[in-house]
C-alpha cells in the first residue's frame, strides 16, 4: 500500500490545502493529512483553533474521499512517517519561497529517514491564498468565503468575534 502524509498546521484549512489532498488522494492508496500538535502553540499563542477543533473541521474537509484520513501528531513528521508506514509527504507548493523551504525540509527529511517528498504545485487560482492571509483578511472584515469551506469560514468569523469581545 502507498501510504503519503500531507503534514501541517491547517489553522485553518484553505480551499488551497483541499486541492492538495485531492491531487495527494488519486496518486496514492491512502493519504494520512497530519495535524501538528505543538503544545506549545496554543489558540493564546497565535493559534485561532484548537488541535481537536483543526482536526474537526479537516474531518469535513476531507469526508468526499474514502483514502484520506486525519490524524494528530507530535514531534518529527518523519518519525510520524515511520510509526504509520508511509512512504512519503506530500507538500504544495505556491510558489518559489515556497520551494525555498521546503526543498531544505525535504532534503533533512531525506536524511533522517528514506521518506520521499512529493512537491505539488498549487492550482494558480490559489498561489496566493496562506492560513495566515485567510486569518488576517477576515480579522479586518474581508471576504474570505471563495478561499475557505462554509464550515470553516463560520467557525473562524465566530473565532473573530470572539476575540473582539475579549473571550
Amino acid at each position: 500500500m502507498r501510504r503519503a502524509v500531507c503534514p501541517g498546521s491547517f489553522d485553518p484549512v484553505t480551499n488551497g490545502h483541499i486541492d492538495i489532498f485531492r491531487r495527494a488522494a488519486d496518486l496514492f492508496d491512502e493519504v494520512v493529512v497530519a495535524v501538528g500538535v505543538n503544545k506549545s502553540k496554543t489558540t493564546s499563542s497565535g493559534r485561532f483553533f484548537t488541535p481537536e477543533e483543526r482536526m474537526a473541521m479537516l474531518d469535513d474537509a476531507v469526508a468526499p474521499w474514502d483514502n484520506v484520513r486525519v490524524q494528530g501528531f507530535s514531534g518529527l513528521v518523519t518519525d510520524f512517517c515511520l510509526e504509520i508506514g508511509a512512504q512519503a509527504i506530500v507538500k504544495g507548493l505556491r510558489g518559489a519561497t515556497d520551494y525555498d523551504y521546503e526543498l531544505q525540509m525535504a532534503q533533512m527529511n531525506s536524511h533522517l529517514t528514506e521518506v520521499e517528498t512529493v512537491f505539488l504545485m498549487t492550482d494558480p487560482s490559489m498561489s496566493f491564498v496562506s492560513s495566515s492571509l485567510v486569518k488576517e483578511v477576515a480579522a479586518f472584515g474581508g471576504d474570505v468565503a471563495e478561499f475557505v469551506p462554509p464550515q470553516v469560514l463560520s467557525a473562524l468569523t465566530e473565532r473573530i468575534a470572539e476575540r473582539a469581545r475579549g473571550e
